[in-house]
């Protein structure tokens, strides 16, 4: 998971601010590093290990003039998240393009073996993006013409997904003209915006609609699966459909990653969220246990717990106060660090726990860390009762296409009865949600029949070409950052 935002402006204008500000608001999508390219005459980049207040100063701003520009936050699931690691990525020869994406490359490792090892070409990063813009630069390379247009860049996309397997939604510029594109399965968001100025139209793609929102760009549309945008010289947004997959856009966006204020897929995440603490009252209510208060885990689990105490007829209670300042464990580098942040993240409030029944909600539950944590304090805080509900169903499986769960050691969840996952949380309860409830909360909240991408909680990988190779290529990268200790 990682994010990124794209700008075209009007030749003369200065994008960076608008960047800058995308790339705050997405935040929460990686919080490792963080970098922009620009253009204006060449390329200029600046890029460092960090959050995004920490990479730029003023000076750096001041630089980085230019009507084009490329932003991205960094949350390493390929590589070690060293400082060559972090994107944007950009060539200035043979053909001038700047890239960056989100999402994970499943075959990276093979093709590092394969394409680039037979051709002798040493990568410069241990980052997925980098192979994304080889094969997407030696396309454009073989263009008939010096300039570029729409069947050289489709050309380009069309070799990425014959060659590049996972999940990935692309952004970039090249000297001429903005493009993107969405991976076959549309597995990973992509949404293009514009906004009108007297000086002309800023075209703009990001990873979520709150990107283009406080920038104040007009929301246009999702990019859907398989598809591409280039807007050149002319200034003209032209679409094509390159892939042919069926859509399959990844559920646990809804669940943990995107903003609460952001709409995917025409889906509003708020109301997603909501419909799913509504479903969870309903499962609450069958297991014929009796509580006090939902307290959630803030802050992705406070929209879901809202609607679950609505349902059961109880006050949703701020239980626990979130420092501000620490930032999202699940998406921490590494094992050890998620752990020693926990108890830095969240402080309670003894008087919403001491002799009440309470029900923890958190969106889900992956290794079993924060939960832990957070009933340990809840019986601390004298409370009569603790139970743990997810409004996801147990995690189960790896993820290949770009979060931070790839190993089945990992999952709390995985060979244990709920029972079982209740004694080692030392809870007296853990209640999830179903794969069915979770999916119909999400649908309930669009207009259309969209399918998801349930690879986590089913085992089962929309793009069909995962193999045991792969899963252990992707499991030494993850042993090697430290995030499996």
């Amino acid at each position: 998971m990682c994010g990124f935002i794209s700008i075209f402006g009007p030749p003369g204008s200065d994008v960076i601010h608008d960047v800058i500000n995308g790339l705050v608001a997405i935040q929460h999508r990686g919080q490792d590093a963080a970098g922009v390219v620009a253009f204006k005459d060449k390329f200029q980049a600046k890029k460092g290990l960090g959050l995004v207040r920490e990479v730029f100063q003023d000076k750096h701003l001041q630089r980085l003039k230019g009507h084009m520009a490329v932003g991205h936050v960094r949350y390493p699931t390929v590589g070690l998240g060293e400082d060559t690691d972090v994107q944007p990525f950009w060539l200035d020869y043979p053909v001038g393009v700047v890239m960056a994406h989100n999402g994970n490359v499943t075959n990276f490792h093979e093709l590092k073996r394969t394409y680039f090892g037979e051709r002798k070409i040493t990568l410069g990063s241990n980052c997925d993006l980098e192979v994304v813009l080889y094969v997407f630069a030696d396309a454009l390379m073989r263009r008939k013409t010096a300039s570029l247009n729409i069947d050289d860049v489709e050309a380009g996309v069309k070799e990425v997904f014959e060659k590049v397997k996972g999940a990935y939604s692309v952004c970039g510029v090249t000297q001429e003209g903005l493009y993107a594109f969405r991976d076959p399965f549309g597995i990973k968001p992509c949404i293009f915006g514009k906004k009108e100025t007297p000086d002309g139209t800023f075209y703009a793609v990001a990873s979520e609609s709150v990107v283009l929102d406080v920038a104040g760009y007009e929301i246009v549309r999702d990019l859907a699966a398989g598809e591409m945008l280039w807007i050149g010289a002319d200034r003209v947004p032209q679409f094509r459909q390159v892939g042919k997959a069926p859509h399959r856009p990844c559920i646990f966006e809804y669940v943990y990653f995107a903003r609460p204020d952001t709409f995917l897929d025409g889906v509003s995440v708020h109301e997603a969220r909501m419909e799913m603490g509504r479903r969870m009252a309903t499962r609450f209510k069958e297991t014929g246990l009796k509580a006090d208060a939902v307290i959630p885990v803030p802050e992705s689990a406070r929209t879901a717990a809202q609607t679950m105490a609505e349902g059961l007829g109880l006050p949703c209670r701020e239980g626990f106060v979130k420092n501000r300042y620490v930032g999202r464990t699940f998406i921490m580098p590494n094992d050890k660090a998620r752990q020693a942040t926990i108890r830095a993240k969240l402080n309670p409030i003894r008087a919403e726990f001491e002799g009440k029944a309470v029900i923890i909600m958190d969106d889900s539950i992956v290794r079993g860390n924060t939960s832990r944590h957070m009933v340990k304090i809840a019986r601390a805080m004298g409370a009569a009762k603790v139970y743990f509900a997810s409004y996801s169903p147990p995690l189960l499986y790896p993820c290949l296409y770009g979060i931070d769960m790839a190993t089945k050691r990992e999952f709390i969840a995985r060979d244990r009865t709920d029972e079982e996952i209740a004694k080692e949380l030392g809870a007296d309860a853990v209640v999830y949600q179903t794969v069915e409830q979770m999916e119909e909360a999400v649908r309930a909240s669009s207009k259309t029949d969209l399918k998801f991408c349930k690879a986590c909680f089913e085992g089962t990988y929309p793009t069909g070409d995962i193999t045991e190779e792969m899963l252990g290529d992707i499991e030494q990268d993850r042993v090697a950052a430290g995030s499996c200790k």
